[in-house]
């Protein structure tokens, strides 16, 4: 997050206002510029002493709108900085959440000029405001302003460098890389080569993240490439081993390539962790829902004892539905979640609603029919009767 760090007496917020009138009345020459910066600077001196700080964000917000085509991206950033540094300032609420808006309103306006910048901007405003509801109006303006950009990829990269940069949620920061990754295809030979970095990078934290069990990343071009990459092969196929094999299948990598992992930052024993988890899956969706004791403690190379709460913690994870039978040993699984979710699966997904539409169906017709018989029967008694 950039910091405002003080070199003169003068209050930053009354150096912005100063700058940003001295640049907005440059060509007008001294004889009329120097009045009218004068006069704005009293204006906001008098709004700082008030405490009216709604009303300085909003003459401070005007005058750098003013300039914002004229000044660096370096002098735009600190001054919008001060700028956001106000929504500290007021003991309402109410008035923070509206000096919030104002701005990032004002950002959000012309989502094609700097582009990049004006994302920083908010994300820098947002990781200044502590409540909530002002949190998520920032960030919706934030994705108005990607939602609108020219170069829908690079902001998104631009997004995810800025989380990144803030330390912000990982989950976050994996949903605008995927969504950039997602915009290669195969038909992008050139573009496709600067996102390998991108996707290596989404791989591992992918990995790192103790939450995360599901993702699209396999059948992307921009992923797939790595697979054949001299620098990247060894991190796609650990991406392979986490989203489609067990156990074993990692252990056997990291035997080999124990260096490789430590230099990526990853953790063995969390890795495991993971890994366990995600094996619980895989035996989920390759059994006829239900899944042995011993084949959980083999799989997962753990004591018996251990069974039962490894399978606690994918229900805790929300990995699998199940119950769990201890006088037979079994779990017997009624839900798990995909780890990959692509072509085969939506063909699953097609084959099971397509069987499901046969069957109601079937219920329908057998519904309708009993009752026409019903109603013959009905019939038939009432001419018997007369």
């Amino acid at each position: 997050m950039t910091t405002v760090v003080p070199t003169s007496e003068e209050d930053p917020a009354l150096s912005v206002v100063r700058f940003t009138a001295e640049m907005s009345w440059a060509e007008a020459g001294p004889e009329v510029a120097e009045p009218q910066v004068t006069s704005l600077c009293m204006e906001a001196q008098e709004c700082m002493i008030a405490g009216r700080w709604l009303d300085l964000a909003s003459l401070m917000i005007t005058s750098a709108d003013l300039v914002f085509s004229k000044a660096s991206e370096k002098d735009l950033e600190c001054i919008f900085t001060v700028i956001c540094n106000l929504v500290k300032k007021p003991e309402s609420l109410d008035e923070s959440l509206e000096i919030s808006k104002l701005i990032s309103t004002k950002i959000a306006q012309q989502p094609n000029e700097k582009p990049s910048l004006r994302l920083k901007i908010l994300f820098n405003l947002y990781n200044m405001l502590e409540n909530p509801y002002g949190r998520f109006l920032v960030y919706m303006k934030a994705l108005e302003v990607a939602a609108n950009g020219k170069d829908q990829r690079q902001l998104f990269l631009a997004i995810s460098n800025i989380l990144k940069e803030h330390k912000s949620s990982t989950k976050e920061n994996l949903k605008f890389l995927t969504t950039y990754l997602a915009t290669f295809s195969g038909d992008d030979a050139h573009d496709i080569n600067e996102a390998k970095e991108e996707a290596a990078y989404t791989i591992i934290e992918f990995v790192k993240a103790p939450d995360m069990f599901q993702c699209d990343l396999l059948e992307m071009p921009a992923v797939a490439q790595l697979e054949k990459d001299s620098k990247y092969a060894l991190v796609f196929e650990l991406l392979k081993i986490f989203l489609v094999k067990r156990l074993d299948a990692y252990l056997d990598f990291y035997t080999t390539n124990s260096e490789l992992l430590k230099s990526y930052g990853l953790v063995h024993e969390d890795c495991i962790s993971k890994m366990r988890l995600m094996t619980i899956v895989d035996l989920a969706s390759n059994e006829s829902g239900q899944i042995p004791y011993s084949l959980i403690k083999n799989s997962l190379q753990i004591e018996e004892d251990e069974v039962e709460s490894w399978v606690v913690k994918a229900i805790a994870a929300k990995l699998i539905d199940c119950k769990i039978d201890q006088m037979n040993q079994v779990i017997r699984v009624s839900r798990y979640s995909e780890s990959v979710f692509g072509v085969s699966q939506w063909e699953a997904l097609r084959t099971k609603l397509t069987t499901w539409r046969g069957n109601v169906a079937n219920v329908i017709t057998t519904i309708q029919a009993n009752k026409v018989a019903e109603e013959g029967t009905q019939t038939m008694q009432g001419l018997m009767i007369r």
